[in-house]
């Protein structure tokens, strides 16, 4: 129970950080708050995207009410070396998070405007993998998952990993492709798209 509370500590630490904090910071710098909430037509791949997106969050944080509600933990991986292997992860995935949003600037949104253009970052934490924010995301949930290994943590990954993968495919290199043309393609053929070299697009032709 007080891993259960250690882990909604840090989702709650977390979502400040890279939410709350950074909607504020771009906000006083731009004058606009970044979120670009649109889910698109309904039932459409960015709807689905947007749904899931959403509800990863409310999973994440399931995960540790759940085990301060008792609920049984998987056994295979209820032992003190997984679960600070997770607090490490957790850690580090928010650090990650924060620190590939900075390197964003301006261009930073939550959210995706079709009709929008911002500029193609592509240096810091973009310059190891194409998505830093989202990988630091997913290394967040992991490690909650590893904190507290309920049966709702799990999923809770499994359905951020989805989203993130749905999002990121289906939405975001349509869009970034069709904005900035050769500049990305460019981009993407070097640089891996949640994992270092793994994920790279090869320009077609």
């Amino acid at each position: 129970m007080t891993l259960g509370w250690l882990a909604l500590a840090l989702f709650v630490l977390g979502s400040v950080l890279t939410f709350g904090l950074r909607i504020l910071i771009h906000r006083r710098r731009t004058g606009d708050s970044g979120l670009r909430l649109g889910a698109g037509p309904a039932w459409s791949v960015q709807w689905w995207a947007t749904v899931l997106v959403a509800l990863s969050p409310v999973l994440l944080a399931a995960g540790p009410v759940a085990a301060i509600a008792g609920l049984d933990p998987v056994r295979p991986l209820d032992m003190p070396v997984i679960a600070g292997i997770g607090l490490v992860l957790v850690v580090a995935g928010i650090v990650g998070a924060s620190l590939a949003q900075a390197n964003m600037g301006t261009s930073w949104r939550f959210g995706l405007d079709q009709t929008e253009q911002t500029a193609l970052v592509t240096t810091g934490a973009f310059g190891v993998v194409r998505n830093p924010v989202y990988t630091a995301v997913v290394v967040t949930g992991l490690g909650l998952a590893l904190m507290v290994p309920t049966v709702v943590s799990l999923v809770a990954v499994a359905v951020l990993v989805l989203a993130m993968q749905l999002q990121v495919r289906a939405v975001e290199e349509p869009y970034l492709a069709r904005t900035h043309a050769t500049a990305y393609s460019r981009y993407a053929a070097k640089v891996g798209r949640f994992v270092p070299g793994v994920g790279t697009i090869r320009p077609r032709g």
